[in-house]
């Protein structure tokens, strides 16, 4: 018996030898009149156990069957399910397997079948707490994150990911290289689905800002001369999207804890759905993971109103998301691009076009666009002219010299004690 069953069947006993009132017991224990009646009923028929519950000792109703239990640590014991935490195995259990039982009730399982160990909570390091933004496409993290995703099934796969700050909207997709062509189609992909964020939240990757190489005694900081954008930073400048840059991991820490879980979840998940190749992959991760991500772990924003802006009339996506080259044209109306020869069409010459500077975008369906100004010219490849060899001068023929004998009588002797060169 507890003490408080203890100060209970006290404040009883009192009432029932008219010590005190059923309202002056009642307030005494923290229960209704009502209720001290009919406790007052118990003490009759039970006596003193009338303060402790009936069910204490007896089995649960909603205790499960011990086949029940011993189903599911079978199921979790299994290879596929290897390092499951009590969280995820609850939702397989459910959803592969009909066995609907609680996170705590998988948790005291999985520890009992010694297939989980609780793990003492450590205080991590705290940072300055920044405010979500207020509004959905306000601010976007976009990172990429390097992982044996498929647990060496497959190739290695890089996932690149874009998760909004206010609502925490998870945007993502495998690819098998992190190249400015691959980030590129994803960006492609986040704008014809959503539209142009305010800004976009990166690190300090060669893939949005170009860093210098200073050599000892040439000029630094503020004395440097700024450097080009690199074609990611120069393509959300013409979409005129800002770009912010993180100074340190923990800036952009709602995208850099997305790929914790994704690491433990998304992980499992791609091994229970046996995906090996990148196409799988991807359909595990759009159908299931995101599915999951955006209807579990989003918020709802401070302002209900969205932040992304259209796509207008004056951006083009396929010209801005190229690789982008000036180039000069030639007297002959011809360019040079990457090893190539292409010839300007004679339709679209037209004045300053010769020994001026055009712009050669290379896009990302694998076509060529030339542009003048704001008109794209119509180019051809053409075989460059053959090289002709320099005629060499013909060589003059050798002429003979004829030896002189000046020195004839001239010579050096060894270091015998004689002289070292005598005259004759």
């Amino acid at each position: 018996m507890t003490q408080k069953e203890r100060d209970r069947l006290v404040a009883l006993k009192k009432a029932k030898k008219k010590l005190i009132t059923q309202k002056e017991a009642a307030a005494e224990i923290g229960v209704s009149e009502r209720q001290v009646r009919r406790m007052l009923r118990s003490l009759k028929e039970r006596g003193d156990k009338a303060v402790i519950h009936a069910a204490r000792g007896r089995r649960s109703n909603r205790k499960f069957a011990t086949e029940v239990e011993g189903e599911a640590v079978e199921i979790l014991s299994q290879a596929v399910y290897r390092g499951f935490g009590p969280t995820l195995a609850a939702e397989y259990l459910a959803k592969k397997h009909k066995l609907q039982v609680s996170r705590e009730t998988a948790r005291a399982w999985m520890i009992q079948g010694k297939l989980w160990r609780a793990k003492a909570r450590r205080i991590e390091k705290v940072h300055t707490w920044r405010p979500r933004r207020s509004r959905w496409g306000e601010l976007v993290q976009w990172d990429t994150s390097e992982h044996d995703w498929l647990e060496g099934r497959g190739p290695k796969l890089y996932l690149i990911s874009m998760i909004d700050d206010a609502t925490s909207r998870m945007f993502a997709r495998f690819v098998e290289h992190d190249s400015r062509e691959a980030n590129m189609r994803l960006l492609q992909s986040y704008l014809e689905q959503n539209g142009r964020p305010v800004s976009f939240y990166t690190d300090k990757a060669a893939l949005f800002i170009s860093t210098p190489k200073v050599r000892r005694g040439e000029l630094a900081g503020k004395d440097r001369p700024a450097l080009p954008p690199t074609q990611i930073g120069r393509a959300l400048k013409e979409l005129d999207i800002e770009w912010i840059a993180a100074h340190s991991p923990q800036a952009k820490g709602r995208v850099e804890r997305g790929f914790g879980t994704a690491q433990d979840r998304l992980v499992k998940g791609l091994r229970v759905a046996q995906a090996a190749t990148l196409e799988q992959a991807n359909a595990y991760l759009e159908n299931e993971f995101l599915a999951w991500w955006n209807q579990t772990l989003t918020v709802r924003p401070a302002l209900p109103d969205n932040a992304h802006r259209p796509l207008g009339k004056e951006h083009s996506l396929a010209a801005s998301l190229s690789h982008v080259e000036t180039r000069q044209v030639a007297n002959d109306y011809t360019i040079r691009f990457e090893s190539k020869l292409y010839q300007i069409q004679r339709a679209d010459i037209r004045a300053g076009l010769r020994g001026g500077t055009v712009r050669v975008e290379q896009r990302l369906d694998g076509t060529l666009a030339v542009r003048f100004r704001n008109r794209y010219l119509t180019v051809a490849e053409c075989s460059p002219r053959p090289k002709t060899a320099p005629v060499k001068p013909a060589r003059s023929p050798k002429t003979v010299r004829r030896k002189s004998d000046w020195m004839k009588n001239f010579h050096v002797g060894k270091n015998d004690g004689r002289r070292k060169t005598s005259l004759r």
